[in-house]
């Protein structure tokens, strides 16, 4: 069985770090989230994604409670609702999820998305910077943020985010963006890891899950990996949430690696434009 010390983590640029492979809660109902949280602990899994918007915060921090794990072990996400945005009104809404959570500090704090009819990601950002200061935030970054969302708050700001997590999966790889974070050194996060499993039958997929002994899952799970991305696939399903975490025993070869390159598609999105959402 696959443990939480054989989890990679990546450094972040404010030198923290963050487990490789995570687990996500969205939409899971805040009642079932504590069994289903802690079925993903005891399965060796140390990090947890939540956010403000998903309603299962206090869910997640009773997961948490309940595990009785030392809290440097567990490194906890969560993000801030668009509704939320702007200086003041971002203090506030940290201290609410805080309180679900039932902890007195996050490992990593996110805008939601950029929002720029709103035009608040900077006092937002700002905000952000204050609460990592006040060390009740880890790390502080951001999610959905496309190159010109990032390059505004760092140059109204100076600080860079740590992260920016972003839908990315096989028919939706996101290079140019991740070229980006390379640059400006910021750590690229999978949300929808496995493309809400709608492209998991491709026939690459089969066939590369074929050759490995491996389910399709697990293929881009390891993909994920290989290309120096942290992933946080969701599942409610013990079996899957098991297969999700058994991924660190073998490794994609070149000839796998140009056979999911080659499933990118322009128009692969499935969630919302961060251009436009709001």
């Amino acid at each position: 069985m696959t443990d939480a010390t054989s989890v990679p983590r990546l450094a972040l640029n404010d030198g923290a770090s963050i487990p490789q492979l995570g687990f996500g809660v969205w939409q899971l109902p805040d009642a079932e989230t504590p069994t289903v949280v802690g079925t993903a602990l005891d399965r060796g899994y140390r990090s947890i994604d939540t956010a403000s918007i998903y309603g299962n915060e206090a869910g997640v921090g009773r997961a948490l409670q309940r595990a009785g794990l030392p809290r440097d072990e567990i490194f906890v996400t969560t993000k801030l609702w668009n509704d939320h945005q702007g200086y003041d009104a971002t203090l506030g809404a940290f201290d609410e999820s805080l309180g679900r959570l039932g902890l007195d500090a996050v490992d990593l704090y996110l805008i939601h998305w950029p929002c720029p009819q709103r035009d608040r990601c900077v006092d937002t950002w700002r905000a952000f910077a204050h609460l990592k200061q006040q060390g009740r935030v880890r790390s502080i970054g951001v999610s959905n943020f496309n190159a010109d969302h990032l390059e505004r708050i760092i140059d109204e700001t100076g600080v860079v985010p740590a992260v920016n997590q972003i839908e990315l999966h096989p028919h939706f790889q996101q290079r140019a963006l991740r070229e980006v974070h390379a640059r400006l050194g910021i750590v690229t996060e999978s949300w929808s890891p496995l493309g809400q499993a709608k492209g998991l039958s491709d026939p690459a997929l089969v066939e590369i899950a074929r050759r490995h002994g491996r389910s399709p899952a697990q293929i881009v799970l390891r993909w994920h990996l290989d290309n120096g991305l942290v992933a946080i696939p969701k599942s409610a399903t013990p079996s899957r949430i098991a297969e999700n975490f058994s991924v660190f025993d073998f490794a994609l070869t070149a000839e796998d690696q140009a056979a999911i390159a080659a499933l990118d598609d322009v128009d692969g999105r499935i969630g919302p434009d961060p251009a436009s959402f709001s």
